[in-house]
């Protein structure tokens, strides 16, 4: 046996409740009283924290991901920036026009390269292993570089 129970919903949601009724080809007593139910149910509150919980993870690993991609780009610029200070003696100022010429064709000859690599889904972070790069709580771990080579 049933009880009718007679109740009142805003016009956009009764709208919605007879367009899902007629999507699915059940009646509107039907998605109201699993409604209803879902919400009354004692596991509902424990699925939802689940699926929060499950969501706080996936975006707590990205974020740790992130962190590890920006770090080991940080220290790779700096890696790169400290040992072209230290091999790079200081040119001539009569040298300085062509110096100019010859690094802009350099650079464009590496934003070429550049993105070649990167259109060819090749990345210096896909190189490097998991394992190499320290578990740490910070995503700056001691510099790779420390000057005395």
């Amino acid at each position: 046996m049933r009880t009718r129970l007679n109740v009142y919903f805003p016009p956009a949601l009764a709208k919605q409740v007879d367009e899902l009724a007629i999507r699915r080809r059940i009646s509107r007593s039907a998605i109201i009283e699993a409604a209803v139910a879902s919400y009354l149910s004692p596991d509902g509150s424990d699925r939802m924290e689940a699926a929060f919980a499950r969501r706080l993870d996936r975006l707590t690993r990205q974020v740790q991901r992130l962190e590890r991609n920006t770090g080991l780009t940080t220290e790779a610029l700096a890696l790169f920036v400290r040992f072209w200070f230290s091999v790079t003696p200081p040119l001539p100022d009569e040298d300085h026009a062509a110096a100019k010429v010859k690094g802009r064709k350099r650079y464009e000859g590496f934003v070429e390269t550049l993105g070649r690599r990167f259109a060819s889904g090749k990345s210096l972070l896909n190189e490097i292993p998991e394992d190499v790069w320290p578990k740490t709580e910070s995503a700056y771990p001691e510099p790779l570089y420390d000057g005395s080579n």
